[in-house]
């Protein structure tokens, strides 16, 4: 699996995008929709931002700020490190390991056509297990 191509592991169902002037509630409200734990900000056709579940907690909520009022592009961490469809699993994890996030743009010719993450590492069952698990616990 570490040696697999990005191509043929990135999620495409959690595959979300949205422009740098959404709102942090806007945001959150479609990756929780979607159970994604990131949002890839875009201007142009062209990455230039990630905000993830951690931003919303350390960057909005430990700091304040009014989700409904707060803009991506002021908590979003900007230029993220991306990869190449082609880069491998295994290269993901250790810059993700190496850097301390869990998210990967994965980017052609500029533009994003995927995420991959740490939990992609999951055996399939497991990653469905602790979802349906998390599901549940969330709906109590």
């Amino acid at each position: 699996m570490f040696d697999q191509p990005l191509k043929k592991i990135m999620q495409q169902e959690k595959f979300l995008t949205t422009a740098p002037e959404t709102s942090v509630s806007d945001a959150s409200r479609l990756m929780a929709e979607r159970n994604a734990g990131a949002i890839l900000v875009v201007a142009d056709q062209a990455m230039i931002g990630i905000f993830t579940e951690r931003d919303v907690v350390f960057r909005v909520i430990a700091k304040g700020l009014d989700p409904r009022l707060t803009p991506l592009r002021d908590v979003m961490t900007p230029s993220p490190k991306m990869l190449a469809p082609n880069a491998s699993y295994g290269h993901a994890l250790l810059l993700m390991h190496e850097n301390g996030f869990r998210h990967i743009p994965v980017v052609e010719s500029g533009r994003p056509v995927g995420i991959v993450s740490s939990r992609n590492a999951m055996d399939p069952d497991l990653e469905e297990f602790v979802s349906e698990a998390r599901r549940r616990e969330y709906h109590r």
